[in-house]
This record gives structure tokens, C-alpha cells and sequence, in this order.
């Protein structure tokens, strides 16, 4: 299998777009035109899949995994020309689904190795997007160099940085209670009648889900909180920045306490938790509030 490719990326709001094409511009930057795109993201449990579809240009399908966080990071990618997009659209909607369809005109100008992309995405607004484009042997540090100073030019402020990408923008944590509703469904619960639903976000914005499994002999059951850390943990990924949890109840849907700690060696500070009822119904909070004073890794 070939290596991935890679890059420094960064992703920010862009308040002033005017601004900023000016500012690029002064430090040299090519102009290569505008770009309209329209990317559809499929439902994976690793990484990102989308298939961008771009004029004027073709069809690609992108393969990328790159941890969310709120400062400039490495991203590692594959693409492939696609020659027939719709039949190829068709097949991935079929065998995984689609997660949601982000629309952009981007504008595109590039300054020695980094890709400047000065986006208006719509429903989201305007964003400036670097990727400093790396060389196969390239420890990543010139090309951190090279986004750190653009950053600096730009005047981007720590607060406009955004941790994830556009299609985590646009479905937000909805498709994360949905997917949470979903499994709740297949959950085996014939002794209590209550069954639970349990989504999890991780770092790269892979979604991992998990019912609760009852049993006979009672201690052998399993919340569906543990059985989605579970299927987080086999699709390789440690650590969570979201989580849904929902019953076929009316009433918001609580991690019991063990779930709690079970959840507490994996999250996030600060990442939120949804609590949510069969009627729509959503009360949103962090581990913080749910378990305060907890113990954790970090104490061993």
C-alpha cells in the first residue's frame, strides 16, 4: 500500500476575507482562481471519506485522517481520480451511507509550499484554510514554519481556530444523537425493556456507537457506553470529544456511575455530553458536572 501524503493544516473563521486575500497577496502569493466544490462525506469508523467533486476540475475521492484540535496539525491523505462520480456515489451511499454534503466556492493561491484556501461554505460562512504540502521525506517542520507565519500575517486569533472539519460544522451533534437513536434500536435489553443508545466522537471525528446488551445471569450485562468505547477501541482510537446517549424513555438518559468512569479514562476536558429522551428532548453537560472530583489516569 502506498504511503499517505501529508500536510500542516489549519483551519480558521474568517471575519474579513478582503483582508486577508490582501494580506497573502503582499506576502507573494499566487492567485489560481476560484474553485466551486461540493464534498460528500460517507459514514466511516475512521478518519474522513468524502468525494469531492470540483469546478472546474474533476472528481476525487479523499481518503484523510487528522486528530481535531485547535491549533495547526498534521494531516495524512490519499486521493484517487475518480472517472465516473455518480456510479461511484451511488455504490459508498449503498455499502456505508452519507453523513452530510458540504457546498463551497473556495479561492485558491498558493504561497511557496502551502495552500491557501479563502472559503465561503454554505450555511457556515467564510474561513481561510492552510496546508502546508509536504515532501515524502519531510519531518513537517519547515512546513509548520511556513503555516505558523501565515498564521501570524493573518492575524488569526487562537479563538477563530476550529478543532474539526466542515462536515462536523454542518451536521454538528446532531448526527451524533441520531446515530446514538439508531443503535438504540438494536440494543437487546428483553429483561429490563429499557433499551440504550450510545454515540461516541473521537479525535479524527470517526463516530462509534454501542447499545446496552442484557443477560440472564444479570452481572453479565453491558451498558451500551461501555459497548461503544469498545468498538471505539478496535477501530483504534483512545480518546473522546463528544458523546449522545439516549433511552426508549421520555426522560433524559443518565450514564449510571460506572459508565461514568469508564468514560472519564477516555474523554476530553470540557468535551460535551447529550442526554437525551426518545421525544426529542436534550439536556447537554461534560463528565465534570456528571462525576466532579473523579480520578483518572493521570493520578497513576
Amino acid at each position: 500500500m502506498a504511503a499517505p501524503r501529508r500536510n500542516i493544516e489549519l483551519k480558521a473563521s474568517d471575519p474579513d476575507p478582503e483582508r486577508s486575500l490582501a494580506v497573502v497577496k503582499g506576502l507573494g502569493a499566487h492567485d489560481k482562481g476560484i474553485l466551486r466544490q461540493r464534498d460528500t462525506y460517507f459514514r466511516v469508523h475512521t478518519g474522513r471519506l468524502k468525494l469531492r467533486e470540483e469546478d472546474p476540475g474533476g472528481a476525487t475521492l479523499i481518503q484523510y485522517d487528522r486528530v481535531d484540535a485547535d491549533e495547526a496539525r498534521e494531516s495524512r491523505y490519499r486521493l484517487t481520480t475518480i472517472d465516473d462520480p455518480k456510479t461511484l456515489l451511488a455504490s459508498l451511499e449503498a455499502t456505508l451511507g452519507i453523513l452530510t454534503v458540504v457546498e463551497k466556492e473556495r479561492h485558491l493561491l498558493l504561497w511557496q509550499s502551502v495552500r491557501i484556501h479563502l472559503d465561503v461554505v454554505k450555511g457556515l460562512g467564510n474561513f481561510i484554510e492552510l496546508e502546508g504540502v509536504a515532501t515524502a521525506d519531510s519531518d513537517l517542520a519547515l512546513e509548520l514554519e511556513r503555516v505558523t507565519r501565515l498564521t501570524e500575517a493573518l492575524e488569526v486569533a487562537p479563538e477563530r481556530i476550529l478543532r474539526n472539519s466542515y462536515s462536523d460544522q454542518v451536521v454538528g451533534s446532531g448526527a451524533l444523537v441520531a446515530a446514538a437513536k439508531a443503535v438504540m434500536e438494536r440494543a437487546h435489553a428483553p429483561y429490563s425493556n429499557y433499551k440504550v443508545g450510545a454515540a461516541l466522537r473521537a479525535e479524527d471525528g470517526s463516530i462509534h456507537v454501542g447499545a446496552n446488551v442484557e443477560n440472564a445471569a444479570y452481572p453479565q450485562g453491558q451498558c451500551a457506553e461501555a459497548s461503544a468505547i469498545g468498538a471505539m477501541v478496535a477501530a483504534g482510537r483512545t480518546r473522546i470529544t463528544e458523546v449522545a446517549v439516549i433511552a426508549d424513555s421520555d426522560d433524559f438518559c443518565v450514564p449510571c456511575g460506572g459508565c461514568r468512569q469508564r468514560l472519564r479514562e477516555f474523554i476530553a476536558p470540557g468535551a460535551e455530553i447529550h442526554l437525551c429522551a426518545r421525544n426529542g428532548a436534550r439536556q447537554t453537560t461534560t463528565l465534570d458536572a456528571l462525576l466532579p472530583r473523579s480520578f483518572g489516569p493521570e493520578f497513576l
